[in-house]
């Protein structure tokens, strides 16, 4: 970046601290948060440019006097090692972005082959994503599920909120996590002790903070129904739980969760606008040629990004040939050390794209 664009960075923060320092700013929850979220991003670029620009001044001096004083030959030498770190680190902290690092998710967890244990493992991913929401004090909550007969789950989706406004939020965790994941156990379902393969598959779409996605009142089928829980039972005697059709697109979301229908309304809506909005980008990347990954939409055996092995406690990550014997501490949250080599082939990615 040249410097002149680092100096339009400096100035836009700056007049981002001058706003958050005005309280009529915070009169607008809204407009605070997302200005708010801009500093905090910006903050580690400033950081960065002041302490480039420091060291290099320190280097000048250093280098004045080092013909008259050995130590500042010394700290000339260790200024001039110091200073491509420092540059390195500003170009890493100015690539490109992500613009939905800091949202929130909804995810969905479909069964796929492998029937009843394919469910089973389902549930399993299901309680994987609500413990590590847990351990990072994330909001977690189930909108709706399909039950299967012995305890898994057919379909089911759920929303994780942040608490904070952060620039690295839920989305920036978790989005990699979209695609077929492959399970290789004895299932309960097996009275021979052979080890199966079946698969479930994970959808994740970041949630919009506003309105994106113009959706047509006239375009969508609204149908209400009573709220069950596990095995069928009512959960309350009102028609509450909503399932609303996208006419155009064939899309289904349903919500149960909420105590009212005007709840589970809003939040069906909030749903569908995650999902049409993830659909409208996926349809502007392709139309750009985009290369950004896309999630897998069919749960294939053959197109799995994950495979979970019981027998050898193993975790697999086919994208970036990770491989970790703890599977039993992935499946209670543990999800970071996967998640990180993630992050860290995506990074060295874009700095590679950006050198290119």
């Amino acid at each position: 970046m040249d410097s002149s664009s680092l100096k339009g960075l400096l100035a836009e923060h700056a007049e981002l601290e001058r706003q958050l320092a005005d309280p009529a700013v915070h009169a607008d929850q809204g407009r605070a948060r997302k200005l708010g979220r801009r500093y905090a991003e910006l903050t580690p670029v400033v950081q960065a440019v002041r302490e480039l620009d420091t060291a290099r001044d320190d280097l000048s001096a250093a280098k004045e006097m080092a013909g008259e004083d050995a130590e500042f030959a010394a700290e000339a030498e260790e200024l001039s090692a110091k200073i491509p770190e420092l540059e390195s680190k500003l170009t890493e902290l100015l690539l490109p972005r992500d613009p939905y690092d800091g949202s929130d998710v909804v995810m969905e967890i479909k069964s796929g082959e492998g029937g009843e244990e394919s469910a089973l493992f389902a549930g399993d991913l299901l309680r994987m994503y609500l413990r590590y929401a847990e351990r990072h004090g994330w909001k977690a909550e189930v909108l709706d599920s399909v039950d299967s007969d012995l305890g898994g789950f057919k379909d089911v989706t759920l929303s994780i909120k942040s608490k904070t406004a952060d620039v690295d939020g839920v989305w920036s965790r978790l989005k990699f996590e979209g695609g077929v994941h492959r399970v290789q156990r004895v299932p309960a379902t097996e009275s021979q002790g052979r080890i199966h393969t079946s698969a479930s598959g994970v959808l994740i779409y970041p949630e919009p903070e506003e309105v994106e996605v113009e959706i047509d009142p006239n375009d969508l089928r609204i149908d209400v129904f009573r709220s069950s829980g596990p095995g069928g039972q009512s959960v309350n005697t009102t028609d509450s739980a909503v399932r609303i059709t996208h006419l155009p697109t064939g899309i289904v979301v349903s919500c149960q969760n909420e105590k009212s229908q005007i709840q589970n309304r809003a939040r069906a809506l909030q749903v569908l606008q995650a999902r049409l909005q993830a659909i409208a980008e996926e349809e502007a990347a392709a139309k750009a040629s985009d290369a950004r990954r896309s999630q897998v939409r069919t749960v294939d055996r053959s197109e799995r990004i994950r495979t979970y092995n019981y027998p050898e406690n193993r975790i697999s990550d086919h994208r970036v040939n990770y491989k970790a014997y703890n599977l039993d501490q992935v499946l209670d949250g543990d999800l970071d050390g996967v998640l990180d080599a993630l992050a860290t082939a995506d990074r060295e990615e874009r700095l590679a794209a950006q050198s290119g």
